[in-house]
């Protein structure tokens, strides 16, 4: 399945419970309910899950225990706001950036800054995640499609959430410390993972100037429109 980055809407939990470490989440959202069958992927939060009922304006989705371990799955409470996102369709608009629901870890809010109607997010990183974001890169952010403002360094970077996406998103709810779920662009994971192969004395954690030079000038993103 593959995403955009782009919110749809945002659904509200209604319910979560967890059995032999696997969960069972129940989700509030007119809009997503009436466009998802069972079976078919939205991702939640930016994880892709699978519907596995729906009823009126509530769906249900069913959750991993790795699910649980890798991502921020955990913290979630009744009435939580959360990002939804239909898996794109053919003839669907390729806004964003490719988002495959794959959460890579988790970071934390370090950083909120208020700056003439922009808010500059500053994220905590886990260890290894930095060699995969660039600046003017993309990012997933809780299943938000973003342009890496600042960095990275090795433990963290920042994106400039513009008014619009504070609209379109629940980013108003972030407070210091809150742990996000992290997805990074799948096309630099495949460049940077292949590096060391197709690139003789390259190291796994070496940065290609190419590589960084061609992802500087937008190659490898999708159409700009939505981003911030």
């Amino acid at each position: 399945m593959v995403f955009t980055g782009l919110i749809h809407e945002i659904g509200r939990l209604e319910s979560m419970t967890f059995a032999g470490g696997h969960g069972r989440l129940s989700i509030r959202a007119p809009h997503t309910a009436a466009q998802v069958a069972v079976g078919q992927s939205v991702a939640v939060q930016g994880i892709c899950l699978t519907v596995t009922a729906r009823r009126g304006q509530v769906f249900t989705v069913d959750a991993a225990a790795e699910t649980r371990r890798l991502t921020t799955l955990s913290n979630w409470r009744r009435g939580e706001r959360l990002h939804l996102e239909p898996a794109l369709r053919a003839g669907d608009p390729l806004d964003g950036h490719l988002v495959q629901g794959h959460v890579d870890g988790t970071g934390k809010v370090l950083g909120l800054r208020h700056t003439r109607g922009s808010l500059y997010l500053t994220v905590g990183l886990a260890t290894g995640l930095a060699r995969f974001l660039t600046p003017k890169g993309s990012v997933a952010v809780d299943g938000v499609s973003l342009t890496v403002d600042a960095g990275p360094h090795t433990d963290r970077f920042t994106v400039n959430l513009i008014p619009h996406t504070m609209r379109q998103t629940a980013f108003a709810d972030l407070r210091m410390g809150r742990p996000v779920n992290l997805e990074m662009d799948v096309l630099v994971k495949a460049a940077r993972t292949g590096e060391g192969a197709l690139l003789p004395g390259a190291g796994n954690t070496a940065a290609s100037p190419l590589l960084d030079r061609l992802l500087a000038r937008g190659f490898g993103r999708l159409s700009p429109k939505g981003r911030t």
